[in-house]
């Protein structure tokens, strides 16, 4: 099938508190064909997401607990359609993450959520 050109670019916020994992990860995601802002804290998190809109938010686990349990309701908040993606396992408790993976995955697991969670985006016409 040919790329008529018109397909736009699934836009990931992606927020984690230690900035090498922090750049490690967004080059892995951006390898990926994805388009990544990367926000070292949660006033990041939230500044960003009162200016653009993003397909998947993805929460890092050096983020507080406190911050992966409060920014997934910021989400949801400011655009119902973006999905969230907690990378801790206390994601999967939380009825505004759409999706988790336990502390220590490894980068094909993340790249296969986030494939999982654009399908899902997609088939919900986001």
């Amino acid at each position: 099938m040919a790329n008529t050109g018109k397909t736009t670019q699934f836009k990931i916020l992606y927020g984690e508190g230690n900035e090498q994992v922090l750049n490690a990860q967004a080059e892995s995601m951006q390898k990926a064909g994805y388009k990544v802002e990367k926000a070292g804290n949660r006033k990041l998190v939230e500044a960003l997401l009162r200016h653009e809109s993003f397909d998947l938010v993805v929460l890092g686990p050096t983020l507080t607990r406190d911050d992966r349990h409060h920014l997934p309701y910021m989400v949801k908040k400011s655009h119902p359609g973006t999905r969230v993606l907690v990378l801790h396992a206390d994601g999967g408790r939380h009825p505004y993450v759409d999706g988790n993976l336990d502390t220590g995955h490894r980068l094909e697991e993340l790249l296969e959520k986030i494939t999982s969670l654009r399908a899902v985006a997609a088939t919900a016409g986001r």
